[in-house]
């Protein structure tokens, strides 16, 4: 195992958690993609692009549980790089056809790319603000067989997620402006056309 990756990729991660909790705190982190929280992305997942392309998917048997899933998270908060986080997919389903990460983190990662398309999600794990202002499961694809396929990749039936709506609503205006902010932000970086 490498540790000295190994800790670069937790540190990554610490530094991302960091900044999410100070946002959190300060209430601006669902107020659309901060440029605190971009800039930790955006660097997170330069490097990432580095290390993948010095040694390939960073899994279990380089840089240990906690590191695989440091590489998961920096890839799954890499938005700003749709290209980066189409590219490493196939490499991310590799390392768990291997053995290498648990399946979920693949499933998590094509619904993310999924959501940010603007198409129906697989497997269920990506929510955004519904019509009504509350956090909701964003559309997914044959909804009807999504816990089978859950399952097959290690995560629990819909019914027992823990995902919570928001306390309290967007208004009709903070909707709004979300919604045109956030499509806005997909064109500009790539995600649609």
């Amino acid at each position: 195992m490498d540790t000295t990756l190994r800790e670069e990729l937790l540190a990554m991660q610490a530094e991302d958690r960091r900044v999410r909790e100070e946002l959190t705190k300060e209430g601006t982190l669902a107020q659309g993609y901060e440029p605190r929280m971009e800039a930790v992305h955006r660097r997170n997942a330069e490097r990432l692009e580095a290390i993948v392309g010095e040694r390939g998917w960073p899994g279990r048997s380089l840089v240990g549980e906690d590191g695989a899933e440091a590489a998961w998270q920096t890839l799954q908060h890499a938005i700003g790089r749709p290209d980066l986080m189409r590219g490493f997919l196939p490499l991310l389903q590799q390392a768990a056809d291997h053995g290498e990460v648990p399946e979920w983190q693949p499933a998590y990662i094509l619904d993310r790319i999924r959501f940010f398309e603007g198409r129906p999600q697989v497997y269920g794990t990506q929510y955004d603000i519904d019509a009504e202002g509350f956090s909701s499961l964003w559309p997914v694809e044959d909804s009807e067989s999504v816990n089978e396929r859950r399952k097959k990749v290690g995560l629990p039936p819909l019914s027992q997620n823990s995902r919570s709506r928001l306390h309290e609503p967007l208004s009709p205006e903070q909707r709004k402006a979300r919604r045109e902010g956030a499509e806005a932000w997909a064109r500009a970086v790539g995600w649609r056309d």
